[in-house]
Protein backbone atom coordinates (compact mmCIF):
# COMPACT_ATOMS: atom_id res chain seq x y z
CA UNK A 1 0.00 0.00 0.00
CA UNK A 2 1.29 3.46 -0.88
CA UNK A 3 2.68 5.08 2.28
CA UNK A 4 1.10 8.38 1.25
CA UNK A 5 -2.29 6.86 1.99
CA UNK A 6 -1.37 6.60 5.65
CA UNK A 7 -0.10 10.12 6.19
CA UNK A 8 -1.49 11.88 9.22
CA UNK A 9 -1.43 11.36 12.97
CA UNK A 10 -1.85 8.08 14.77
CA UNK A 11 -5.53 8.85 15.39
CA UNK A 12 -6.20 9.28 11.69
CA UNK A 13 -4.40 6.05 10.83
CA UNK A 14 -6.22 4.21 13.59
CA UNK A 15 -9.59 5.54 12.42
CA UNK A 16 -8.87 4.48 8.84
CA UNK A 17 -7.66 1.04 9.90
CA UNK A 18 -10.64 0.36 12.17
CA UNK A 19 -12.99 1.66 9.48
CA UNK A 20 -11.53 -0.72 6.90
CA UNK A 21 -11.91 -3.64 9.33
CA UNK A 22 -15.58 -2.79 9.93
CA UNK A 23 -16.19 -2.20 6.20
CA UNK A 24 -14.94 -5.70 5.36
CA UNK A 25 -17.22 -7.16 8.03
CA UNK A 26 -20.22 -5.24 6.65
CA UNK A 27 -19.37 -6.29 3.09
CA UNK A 28 -19.54 -10.01 3.86
CA UNK A 29 -22.52 -9.53 6.18
CA UNK A 30 -24.51 -7.90 3.36
CA UNK A 31 -23.47 -10.60 0.91
CA UNK A 32 -24.70 -13.13 3.44
CA UNK A 33 -28.13 -11.47 3.62
CA UNK A 34 -28.33 -11.46 -0.17
CA UNK A 35 -28.00 -15.25 -0.25
CA UNK A 36 -31.62 -15.40 0.85
CA UNK A 37 -32.46 -14.49 -2.72
CA UNK A 38 -31.38 -17.97 -3.81
CA UNK A 39 -32.02 -20.47 -1.02
CA UNK A 40 -32.26 -20.64 2.77
CA UNK A 41 -29.46 -23.21 2.88
CA UNK A 42 -27.10 -20.78 1.17
CA UNK A 43 -28.10 -18.07 3.64
CA UNK A 44 -27.44 -20.17 6.72
CA UNK A 45 -24.44 -21.92 5.22
CA UNK A 46 -22.61 -18.66 4.65
CA UNK A 47 -23.65 -17.39 8.08
CA UNK A 48 -22.18 -20.49 9.72
CA UNK A 49 -18.92 -19.86 7.86
CA UNK A 50 -18.90 -16.21 8.91
CA UNK A 51 -19.63 -17.05 12.54
CA UNK A 52 -16.75 -19.50 12.61
CA UNK A 53 -14.53 -16.50 12.01
CA UNK A 54 -16.30 -13.55 13.66
CA UNK A 55 -17.45 -15.47 16.78
CA UNK A 56 -13.92 -16.62 17.52
CA UNK A 57 -12.75 -14.95 20.74
CA UNK A 58 -9.87 -13.09 19.07
CA UNK A 59 -11.92 -11.90 16.09
CA UNK A 60 -14.84 -10.89 18.34
CA UNK A 61 -12.49 -8.82 20.46
CA UNK A 62 -10.96 -7.18 17.39
CA UNK A 63 -14.38 -6.45 15.94
CA UNK A 64 -15.76 -4.71 19.02
CA UNK A 65 -12.50 -2.89 19.71
CA UNK A 66 -12.55 -1.60 16.12
CA UNK A 67 -16.18 -0.53 16.54
CA UNK A 68 -15.52 1.45 19.73
CA UNK A 69 -12.26 2.91 18.44
CA UNK A 70 -13.83 4.05 15.18
CA UNK A 71 -16.88 5.58 16.87
CA UNK A 72 -14.82 7.11 19.68
CA UNK A 73 -12.23 8.68 17.39
CA UNK A 74 -15.01 10.02 15.16
CA UNK A 75 -16.55 11.83 18.13
CA UNK A 76 -13.14 13.10 19.21
CA UNK A 77 -12.45 14.43 15.70
CA UNK A 78 -15.79 16.27 15.74
CA UNK A 79 -15.07 17.75 19.16
CA UNK A 80 -11.66 18.92 17.96
CA UNK A 81 -12.93 20.56 14.77
CA UNK A 82 -12.45 24.30 14.61
CA UNK A 83 -15.32 24.82 12.21
CA UNK A 84 -18.33 22.88 11.02
CA UNK A 85 -17.89 24.24 7.49
CA UNK A 86 -16.89 21.30 5.32
CA UNK A 87 -17.55 19.71 1.91
CA UNK A 88 -20.98 18.14 1.47
CA UNK A 89 -19.44 14.66 1.20
CA UNK A 90 -17.68 15.05 4.55
CA UNK A 91 -20.82 16.41 6.21
CA UNK A 92 -22.89 13.53 4.81
CA UNK A 93 -20.38 10.99 6.07
CA UNK A 94 -20.46 12.46 9.59
CA UNK A 95 -24.27 12.65 9.72
CA UNK A 96 -24.63 9.07 8.50
CA UNK A 97 -22.02 7.92 11.00
CA UNK A 98 -23.96 9.51 13.86
CA UNK A 99 -27.20 7.84 12.70
CA UNK A 100 -25.70 4.34 12.71
CA UNK A 101 -25.75 3.73 16.52
CA UNK A 102 -29.47 4.56 16.72
CA UNK A 103 -30.29 1.26 15.02
CA UNK A 104 -27.06 -0.71 15.42
CA UNK A 105 -27.30 -0.79 19.22
CA UNK A 106 -30.68 -2.52 19.12
CA UNK A 107 -29.44 -4.93 16.43
CA UNK A 108 -26.39 -5.99 18.47
CA UNK A 109 -28.33 -6.44 21.71
CA UNK A 110 -31.07 -8.55 20.10
CA UNK A 111 -28.55 -10.78 18.32
CA UNK A 112 -25.09 -11.18 19.85
CA UNK A 113 -26.08 -10.18 23.39
CA UNK A 114 -29.23 -12.35 23.21
CA UNK A 115 -27.07 -15.26 22.08
CA UNK A 116 -24.49 -14.83 24.85
CA UNK A 117 -26.89 -14.15 27.74
CA UNK A 118 -30.11 -15.97 26.81
CA UNK A 119 -28.62 -18.67 24.57
CA UNK A 120 -30.73 -17.51 21.61
CA UNK A 121 -29.95 -19.15 18.28
CA UNK A 122 -29.45 -15.86 16.40
CA UNK A 123 -29.57 -17.23 12.87
CA UNK A 124 -30.70 -14.99 10.06
CA UNK A 125 -34.16 -16.53 10.28
CA UNK A 126 -34.52 -15.43 13.91
CA UNK A 127 -33.44 -11.89 13.09
CA UNK A 128 -35.80 -11.62 10.10
CA UNK A 129 -38.82 -13.02 11.97
CA UNK A 130 -38.02 -10.69 14.88
CA UNK A 131 -38.33 -7.70 12.54
CA UNK A 132 -41.10 -8.93 10.23
CA UNK A 133 -43.50 -7.34 9.36
CA UNK A 134 -43.12 -4.34 11.70
CA UNK A 135 -41.39 -1.07 10.94
CA UNK A 136 -38.23 -2.62 12.38
CA UNK A 137 -37.47 -4.30 9.05
CA UNK A 138 -37.54 -0.93 7.30
CA UNK A 139 -35.40 0.68 9.96
CA UNK A 140 -32.84 -2.11 9.71
CA UNK A 141 -32.92 -1.82 5.92
CA UNK A 142 -32.22 1.87 6.34
CA UNK A 143 -29.35 0.97 8.69
CA UNK A 144 -27.91 -1.26 5.97
CA UNK A 145 -27.97 1.59 3.46
CA UNK A 146 -26.55 4.11 5.95
CA UNK A 147 -23.65 1.84 6.90
CA UNK A 148 -22.85 1.09 3.27
CA UNK A 149 -22.97 4.71 2.06
CA UNK A 150 -20.95 5.87 5.08
CA UNK A 151 -18.27 3.25 4.37
CA UNK A 152 -18.16 3.98 0.62
CA UNK A 153 -17.71 7.72 1.23
CA UNK A 154 -14.88 7.01 3.66
CA UNK A 155 -13.19 4.65 1.21
CA UNK A 156 -13.48 7.20 -1.59
CA UNK A 157 -12.15 10.07 0.51
CA UNK A 158 -9.17 7.91 1.50
CA UNK A 159 -8.24 6.61 -1.97
CA UNK A 160 -9.35 9.41 -4.29
CA UNK A 161 -5.85 10.84 -4.80
CA UNK A 162 -4.22 7.55 -5.78
CA UNK A 163 -3.44 7.04 -9.47
CA UNK A 164 -5.46 3.83 -9.83
CA UNK A 165 -8.61 4.84 -7.94
CA UNK A 166 -10.15 7.23 -10.55
CA UNK A 167 -9.73 4.55 -13.23
CA UNK A 168 -11.65 1.96 -11.19
CA UNK A 169 -14.40 4.25 -9.84
CA UNK A 170 -16.81 3.60 -12.77
CA UNK A 171 -16.65 -0.14 -12.08
CA UNK A 172 -16.76 0.22 -8.29
CA UNK A 173 -19.88 2.37 -8.51
CA UNK A 174 -21.63 -0.65 -10.00
CA UNK A 175 -20.41 -2.81 -7.11
CA UNK A 176 -21.46 -0.14 -4.61
CA UNK A 177 -25.00 -0.16 -6.02
CA UNK A 178 -25.18 -3.94 -6.37
CA UNK A 179 -24.22 -4.92 -2.77
CA UNK A 180 -27.07 -3.18 -0.88
CA UNK A 181 -29.56 -4.01 -3.64
CA UNK A 182 -28.56 -7.68 -3.46
CA UNK A 183 -28.81 -7.66 0.35
CA UNK A 184 -32.25 -6.02 0.40
CA UNK A 185 -33.55 -8.40 -2.26
CA UNK A 186 -32.36 -11.36 -0.18
CA UNK A 187 -33.95 -9.90 2.95
CA UNK A 188 -37.34 -9.37 1.32
CA UNK A 189 -37.34 -12.78 -0.36
CA UNK A 190 -36.39 -14.69 2.78
CA UNK A 191 -38.68 -12.52 4.93
CA UNK A 192 -41.76 -13.39 2.88
CA UNK A 193 -40.94 -17.09 2.98
CA UNK A 194 -40.26 -17.16 6.72
CA UNK A 195 -43.34 -15.14 7.61
CA UNK A 196 -45.52 -17.48 5.58
CA UNK A 197 -44.07 -20.38 7.59
CA UNK A 198 -44.37 -18.51 10.88
CA UNK A 199 -48.05 -17.86 10.22
CA UNK A 200 -48.60 -21.62 10.42
CA UNK A 201 -49.19 -22.49 14.09
CA UNK A 202 -47.41 -25.86 13.88
CA UNK A 203 -44.35 -24.43 12.10
CA UNK A 204 -44.31 -21.43 14.44
CA UNK A 205 -43.81 -23.68 17.45
CA UNK A 206 -40.93 -25.45 15.68
CA UNK A 207 -39.28 -22.10 14.85
CA UNK A 208 -39.68 -20.89 18.44
CA UNK A 209 -38.11 -24.06 19.77
CA UNK A 210 -35.31 -24.04 17.15
CA UNK A 211 -34.33 -20.46 17.86
CA UNK A 212 -34.86 -20.76 21.64
CA UNK A 213 -37.07 -17.70 21.33
CA UNK A 214 -36.54 -15.19 24.17
CA UNK A 215 -39.16 -14.99 26.88
CA UNK A 216 -41.10 -11.76 27.55
CA UNK A 217 -38.83 -11.15 30.55
CA UNK A 218 -35.75 -11.58 28.35
CA UNK A 219 -37.15 -9.10 25.84
CA UNK A 220 -37.82 -6.59 28.64
CA UNK A 221 -34.22 -6.99 29.78
CA UNK A 222 -32.95 -6.40 26.24
CA UNK A 223 -35.21 -3.36 25.83
CA UNK A 224 -33.74 -1.94 29.03
CA UNK A 225 -30.20 -2.62 27.82
CA UNK A 226 -31.00 -0.91 24.51
CA UNK A 227 -32.37 2.15 26.30
CA UNK A 228 -29.29 2.34 28.54
CA UNK A 229 -26.90 2.00 25.59
CA UNK A 230 -28.76 4.68 23.64
CA UNK A 231 -28.66 6.96 26.69
CA UNK A 232 -24.89 6.44 26.88
CA UNK A 233 -24.61 7.32 23.19
CA UNK A 234 -26.66 10.51 23.61
CA UNK A 235 -24.52 11.49 26.60
CA UNK A 236 -21.36 10.92 24.52
CA UNK A 237 -22.85 13.01 21.71
CA UNK A 238 -23.79 15.76 24.17
CA UNK A 239 -20.28 15.70 25.65
CA UNK A 240 -18.88 16.01 22.12
CA UNK A 241 -21.09 19.03 21.39
CA UNK A 242 -20.19 20.66 24.73
CA UNK A 243 -16.49 20.11 24.08
CA UNK A 244 -16.76 21.60 20.60
CA UNK A 245 -18.67 24.67 21.83
CA UNK A 246 -16.36 25.10 24.82
CA UNK A 247 -13.26 25.01 22.64
CA UNK A 248 -14.89 27.44 20.22
CA UNK A 249 -15.72 29.93 22.97
CA UNK A 250 -12.20 29.64 24.35
CA UNK A 251 -10.65 30.20 20.93
CA UNK A 252 -12.79 33.28 20.29
CA UNK A 253 -10.78 35.03 22.97
CA UNK A 254 -7.61 34.24 21.03
CA UNK A 255 -8.14 35.53 17.48
CA UNK A 256 -5.80 36.48 14.66
CA UNK A 257 -6.19 38.87 11.70
CA UNK A 258 -5.54 37.56 8.16
CA UNK A 259 -5.43 39.81 5.10
CA UNK A 260 -5.85 38.28 1.65
CA UNK A 261 -4.27 40.09 -1.31
CA UNK A 262 -7.07 41.02 -3.72
CA UNK A 263 -9.46 39.70 -1.12
CA UNK A 264 -11.02 40.44 2.26
CA UNK A 265 -9.54 40.89 5.69
CA UNK A 266 -10.87 38.49 8.32
CA UNK A 267 -10.50 37.85 12.02
CA UNK A 268 -10.30 34.16 12.87
CA UNK A 269 -9.60 31.89 15.80
CA UNK A 270 -6.02 31.04 16.61
CA UNK A 271 -5.21 27.39 16.14
CA UNK A 272 -6.96 27.03 12.79
CA UNK A 273 -4.95 26.38 9.66
CA UNK A 274 -5.02 29.13 7.06
CA UNK A 275 -7.07 26.83 4.81
CA UNK A 276 -9.61 26.31 7.61
CA UNK A 277 -9.76 30.08 8.10
CA UNK A 278 -10.53 30.53 4.40
CA UNK A 279 -13.22 27.85 4.46
CA UNK A 280 -14.77 29.14 7.70
CA UNK A 281 -15.12 32.61 6.19
CA UNK A 282 -16.35 31.53 2.78
CA UNK A 283 -13.16 32.65 1.01
CA UNK A 284 -12.42 30.68 -2.19
CA UNK A 285 -9.26 28.66 -1.61
CA UNK A 286 -8.25 25.76 -3.83
CA UNK A 287 -7.32 22.51 -2.04
CA UNK A 288 -7.62 19.54 -4.36
CA UNK A 289 -6.35 17.00 -1.80
CA UNK A 290 -8.73 18.26 0.89
CA UNK A 291 -6.01 19.84 3.01
CA UNK A 292 -3.72 16.81 3.40
CA UNK A 293 -0.55 18.60 2.29
CA UNK A 294 -0.20 16.38 -0.76
CA UNK A 295 -1.22 18.50 -3.78
CA UNK A 296 0.21 22.01 -2.95
CA UNK A 297 -2.73 23.73 -4.68
CA UNK A 298 -3.58 25.59 -1.47
CA UNK A 299 -0.17 27.27 -1.36
CA UNK A 300 0.14 30.95 -0.61
CA UNK A 301 2.88 33.57 -0.78
CA UNK A 302 3.25 35.16 2.64
CA UNK A 303 3.68 38.88 2.00
CA UNK A 304 3.80 39.99 5.62
CA UNK A 305 4.06 38.15 8.94
CA UNK A 306 5.95 35.13 7.64
CA UNK A 307 8.70 35.48 10.26
CA UNK A 308 6.14 34.66 12.96
CA UNK A 309 5.35 31.29 11.40
CA UNK A 310 7.20 28.14 12.46
CA UNK A 311 9.44 26.53 9.80
CA UNK A 312 7.79 24.01 7.44
CA UNK A 313 7.38 20.45 8.69
CA UNK A 314 9.06 17.63 6.77
CA UNK A 315 5.83 16.89 4.87
CA UNK A 316 5.32 20.54 3.92
CA UNK A 317 8.98 21.04 3.01
CA UNK A 318 8.96 18.03 0.67
CA UNK A 319 5.76 19.19 -1.04
CA UNK A 320 7.09 22.73 -1.53
CA UNK A 321 10.43 21.45 -2.82
CA UNK A 322 8.62 19.27 -5.36
CA UNK A 323 7.11 22.37 -7.02
CA UNK A 324 10.21 24.54 -6.67
CA UNK A 325 8.46 27.01 -4.36
CA UNK A 326 10.17 30.18 -3.13
CA UNK A 327 11.07 30.80 0.50
CA UNK A 328 7.95 32.94 1.03
CA UNK A 329 5.64 30.15 -0.15
CA UNK A 330 3.75 28.06 2.41
CA UNK A 331 0.90 25.53 2.32
CA UNK A 332 -2.31 27.00 3.72
CA UNK A 333 -3.36 23.62 5.10
CA UNK A 334 -0.17 23.34 7.18
CA UNK A 335 0.31 26.77 8.76
CA UNK A 336 -1.59 28.00 11.83
CA UNK A 337 -1.28 31.81 12.12
CA UNK A 338 -0.83 33.20 15.60
CA UNK A 339 0.07 36.75 14.53
CA UNK A 340 -1.37 39.06 11.83
CA UNK A 341 -0.68 37.68 8.38
CA UNK A 342 -0.94 38.96 4.79
CA UNK A 343 -1.07 36.30 2.07
CA UNK A 344 -1.50 35.95 -1.67
CA UNK A 345 -3.33 32.82 -2.92
CA UNK A 346 -1.36 31.27 -5.79
CA UNK A 347 -4.44 29.49 -7.15
CA UNK A 348 -7.72 31.37 -6.96
CA UNK A 349 -10.84 29.53 -8.19
CA UNK A 350 -12.67 32.80 -8.94
CA UNK A 351 -14.05 31.42 -12.18
CA UNK A 352 -15.76 28.43 -10.59
CA UNK A 353 -15.60 25.31 -12.69
CA UNK A 354 -14.03 27.08 -15.65
CA UNK A 355 -11.02 28.04 -13.53
CA UNK A 356 -10.75 24.98 -11.35
CA UNK A 357 -8.42 22.04 -11.61
CA UNK A 358 -8.13 22.06 -15.39
CA UNK A 359 -6.95 25.68 -15.46
CA UNK A 360 -4.26 24.96 -12.90
CA UNK A 361 -2.76 22.20 -15.00
CA UNK A 362 -2.31 18.47 -14.81
CA UNK A 363 1.09 16.87 -15.21
CA UNK A 364 1.15 13.81 -17.45
CA UNK A 365 3.66 11.72 -19.39
CA UNK A 366 2.31 11.61 -22.93
CA UNK A 367 3.34 11.27 -26.56
CA UNK A 368 3.66 14.51 -28.55
CA UNK A 369 3.76 14.75 -32.34
CA UNK A 370 5.10 17.79 -34.17
CA UNK A 371 4.47 17.89 -37.93
CA UNK A 372 5.49 20.38 -40.60
CA UNK A 373 5.08 20.57 -44.39
CA UNK A 374 8.38 20.73 -46.31
CA UNK A 375 9.00 23.54 -48.84
CA UNK A 376 5.67 25.21 -48.13
CA UNK A 377 6.91 28.77 -48.79
CA UNK A 378 8.48 27.91 -52.15
CA UNK A 379 5.43 25.88 -53.14
CA UNK A 380 2.93 28.65 -52.44
CA UNK A 381 4.91 31.63 -53.73
CA UNK A 382 2.74 33.53 -56.20
CA UNK A 383 -0.46 31.68 -55.29
CA UNK A 384 -3.62 33.43 -54.18
CA UNK A 385 -4.38 33.28 -50.42
CA UNK A 386 -7.59 31.37 -51.17
CA UNK A 387 -5.61 28.69 -53.02
CA UNK A 388 -3.18 28.37 -50.12
CA UNK A 389 -5.99 28.00 -47.59
CA UNK A 390 -7.70 25.44 -49.83
CA UNK A 391 -4.50 23.37 -50.11
CA UNK A 392 -3.87 23.46 -46.35
CA UNK A 393 -7.41 22.39 -45.53
CA UNK A 394 -7.22 19.50 -48.01
CA UNK A 395 -3.88 18.46 -46.51
CA UNK A 396 -5.15 18.53 -42.93
CA UNK A 397 -8.37 16.76 -43.93
CA UNK A 398 -6.20 13.96 -45.26
CA UNK A 399 -3.85 13.46 -42.31
CA UNK A 400 -5.67 14.61 -39.15
CA UNK A 401 -8.06 11.60 -39.04
CA UNK A 402 -4.97 9.42 -38.54
CA UNK A 403 -4.38 11.37 -35.31
CA UNK A 404 -7.95 11.48 -34.01
CA UNK A 405 -8.55 7.81 -34.80
CA UNK A 406 -5.88 6.96 -32.22
CA UNK A 407 -7.37 9.21 -29.56
CA UNK A 408 -5.02 12.07 -30.35
CA UNK A 409 -5.97 15.74 -30.28
CA UNK A 410 -4.53 18.52 -32.39
CA UNK A 411 -3.42 21.01 -29.76
CA UNK A 412 -2.80 23.76 -32.29
CA UNK A 413 -2.35 24.43 -36.00
CA UNK A 414 0.69 26.52 -36.94
CA UNK A 415 0.40 27.56 -40.58
CA UNK A 416 1.50 24.48 -42.50
CA UNK A 417 2.14 22.38 -39.39
CA UNK A 418 0.47 21.11 -36.25
CA UNK A 419 1.11 19.94 -32.72
CA UNK A 420 -0.79 16.88 -31.48
CA UNK A 421 -0.93 15.11 -28.12
CA UNK A 422 -2.15 11.60 -27.34
CA UNK A 423 -3.93 11.70 -24.00
CA UNK A 424 -4.14 8.07 -22.92
CA UNK A 425 -4.44 6.47 -19.46
CA UNK A 426 -0.73 5.63 -19.30
CA UNK A 427 2.54 6.42 -21.04
CA UNK A 428 2.78 3.08 -22.84
CA UNK A 429 -0.61 3.33 -24.53
CA UNK A 430 0.07 6.99 -25.40
CA UNK A 431 3.38 6.03 -27.02
CA UNK A 432 1.76 3.26 -29.06
CA UNK A 433 -1.05 5.58 -30.16
CA UNK A 434 1.44 8.26 -31.25
CA UNK A 435 3.55 5.77 -33.20
CA UNK A 436 0.55 4.27 -34.95
CA UNK A 437 -0.72 7.75 -35.83
CA UNK A 438 2.66 8.63 -37.40
CA UNK A 439 2.51 5.47 -39.51
CA UNK A 440 -1.06 6.17 -40.59
CA UNK A 441 -0.21 9.81 -41.41
CA UNK A 442 2.49 8.57 -43.77
CA UNK A 443 0.06 6.17 -45.44
CA UNK A 444 -2.62 8.90 -45.68
CA UNK A 445 -0.06 11.25 -47.22
CA UNK A 446 0.73 8.65 -49.90
CA UNK A 447 -2.92 8.58 -50.91
CA UNK A 448 -3.16 12.38 -50.88
CA UNK A 449 -0.05 12.71 -53.02
CA UNK A 450 -1.49 10.30 -55.56
CA UNK A 451 -4.50 12.60 -55.92
CA UNK A 452 -2.25 15.64 -56.28
CA UNK A 453 -0.22 13.95 -59.01
CA UNK A 454 -3.41 13.04 -60.84
CA UNK A 455 -4.27 16.76 -60.77
CA UNK A 456 -0.83 17.69 -62.08
CA UNK A 457 0.35 19.14 -58.76
CA UNK A 458 3.68 18.31 -57.09
CA UNK A 459 3.82 15.90 -54.14
CA UNK A 460 3.91 17.13 -50.57
CA UNK A 461 6.69 16.12 -48.21
CA UNK A 462 6.51 16.35 -44.43
CA UNK A 463 8.71 16.07 -41.38
CA UNK A 464 7.54 14.66 -38.05
CA UNK A 465 9.07 14.66 -34.58
CA UNK A 466 7.61 12.19 -32.07
CA UNK A 467 8.57 12.15 -28.42
CA UNK A 468 7.29 10.88 -25.06
CA UNK A 469 7.84 13.06 -22.03
CA UNK A 470 6.42 15.02 -19.13
CA UNK A 471 4.13 17.89 -19.96
CA UNK A 472 1.38 19.94 -18.37
CA UNK A 473 -2.15 20.09 -19.73
CA UNK A 474 -4.08 23.13 -18.64
CA UNK A 475 -6.11 26.16 -19.61
CA UNK A 476 -4.00 29.20 -20.40
CA UNK A 477 -5.52 32.64 -20.84
CA UNK A 478 -7.79 35.13 -19.14
CA UNK A 479 -10.81 33.81 -17.27
CA UNK A 480 -13.61 33.02 -19.69
CA UNK A 481 -11.24 33.17 -22.67
CA UNK A 482 -8.75 30.41 -21.84
CA UNK A 483 -7.98 27.55 -24.19
CA UNK A 484 -6.71 24.13 -23.21
CA UNK A 485 -3.14 23.55 -24.33
CA UNK A 486 0.07 21.73 -23.45
CA UNK A 487 3.43 23.05 -22.32
CA UNK A 488 6.64 21.42 -21.21
CA UNK A 489 10.03 20.12 -22.33
CA UNK A 490 8.41 17.26 -24.28
CA UNK A 491 6.84 19.79 -26.68
CA UNK A 492 10.20 21.45 -27.30
CA UNK A 493 11.93 18.09 -27.89
CA UNK A 494 9.28 17.01 -30.41
CA UNK A 495 9.60 20.35 -32.22
CA UNK A 496 13.41 20.12 -32.37
CA UNK A 497 13.26 16.53 -33.59
CA UNK A 498 10.96 17.60 -36.40
CA UNK A 499 13.45 20.35 -37.31
CA UNK A 500 16.23 17.73 -37.58
CA UNK A 501 14.28 15.65 -40.09
CA UNK A 502 15.12 18.10 -42.85
CA UNK A 503 18.88 17.82 -42.25
CA UNK A 504 18.59 14.03 -41.99
CA UNK A 505 16.46 13.77 -45.11
CA UNK A 506 13.90 11.60 -43.32
CA UNK A 507 10.16 11.79 -42.72
CA UNK A 508 10.20 10.93 -39.03
CA UNK A 509 12.46 11.16 -36.00
CA UNK A 510 11.08 9.20 -33.06
CA UNK A 511 12.78 9.31 -29.67
CA UNK A 512 14.20 6.18 -28.13
CA UNK A 513 12.17 6.85 -24.97
CA UNK A 514 8.92 6.60 -26.92
CA UNK A 515 10.04 3.44 -28.72
CA UNK A 516 10.96 1.85 -25.39
CA UNK A 517 7.59 2.79 -23.84
CA UNK A 518 5.77 1.42 -26.91
CA UNK A 519 7.76 -1.82 -26.53
CA UNK A 520 9.08 -1.60 -30.10
CA UNK A 521 12.41 -3.35 -30.61
CA UNK A 522 14.83 -1.66 -33.03
CA UNK A 523 18.46 -2.15 -33.95
CA UNK A 524 20.50 -0.25 -31.33
CA UNK A 525 22.97 0.80 -34.02
CA UNK A 526 20.16 2.60 -35.85
CA UNK A 527 19.63 4.94 -32.91
CA UNK A 528 21.41 8.28 -33.24
CA UNK A 529 22.10 10.92 -30.60
CA UNK A 530 20.92 14.46 -31.35
CA UNK A 531 22.07 17.71 -29.74
CA UNK A 532 18.89 19.79 -29.80
CA UNK A 533 18.72 23.52 -29.22
CA UNK A 534 17.17 24.35 -25.85
CA UNK A 535 17.52 20.76 -24.62
CA UNK A 536 20.20 20.18 -21.98
CA UNK A 537 20.89 16.50 -22.69
CA UNK A 538 21.40 14.68 -26.04
CA UNK A 539 18.24 12.94 -27.21
CA UNK A 540 18.62 9.43 -28.69
CA UNK A 541 16.20 9.00 -31.61
CA UNK A 542 15.53 6.74 -34.57
CA UNK A 543 15.56 8.32 -38.06
CA UNK A 544 12.86 6.80 -40.28
CA UNK A 545 13.01 7.63 -43.99
CA UNK A 546 9.32 6.83 -44.40
CA UNK A 547 7.11 6.44 -41.34
CA UNK A 548 4.85 3.93 -43.08
CA UNK A 549 7.82 1.52 -43.19
CA UNK A 550 7.63 1.14 -39.41
CA UNK A 551 4.36 -0.73 -39.81
CA UNK A 552 5.73 -3.34 -42.17
CA UNK A 553 7.31 -5.48 -39.48
CA UNK A 554 4.76 -7.95 -38.16
CA UNK A 555 6.30 -7.86 -34.72
CA UNK A 556 6.18 -4.09 -34.51
CA UNK A 557 2.66 -4.03 -35.92
CA UNK A 558 1.55 -6.40 -33.17
CA UNK A 559 2.85 -4.01 -30.51
CA UNK A 560 1.69 -0.81 -32.13
CA UNK A 561 -1.78 -1.90 -33.14
CA UNK A 562 -2.54 -3.76 -29.90
CA UNK A 563 -4.47 -0.79 -28.52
Amino acid sequence: MNSALWRGGWATRLRIGSGLFLFVFAFFHFLNIGMGLFHTDYLHGMQDGRKAVTRHDVMSALLYVALFIHAGLALVSIAQRRTLRMPISSALQIVLGLLIPLQLISHIIHTRVAHEIFDVNDEMGYIIILMWPSTAVWMQSLLLLIVWVHGCIGLHMWLRLTQWWPKTVPYLIGVAVFIPSFALAGLLTEGRRLWADFSDEFLREQYIEHYNWPSPEAFQTMFGMTDNALTAFWLALALTAMTYLGRKLWRRRHSVRVTYARGPEVVAEKGMTLLEISQANGIPHTALCGGKGRCTTCRVIVEDGGTNLPPPSDVEARSLAAVGATGQTRLACQIRPTEPLSVFRVFRPDGGRNRGHASQGQERKLAVLFLDMRGFTARTTGQLPYDIVFLLNRFFDAIVPAITDEGGVVDKYMGDGLLAVFEKPDAASSARAGLKAAIDISLALDGFNQRLEAEGSPRIRIGMGLHLGDLVLGEIGAAGHASRTIIGDAVNVASRLEGETKAQGVELLVSEELLRAADVAVDPEAIQSFELRGVSQPVPALPVARAADLGKSAREREHIYSD
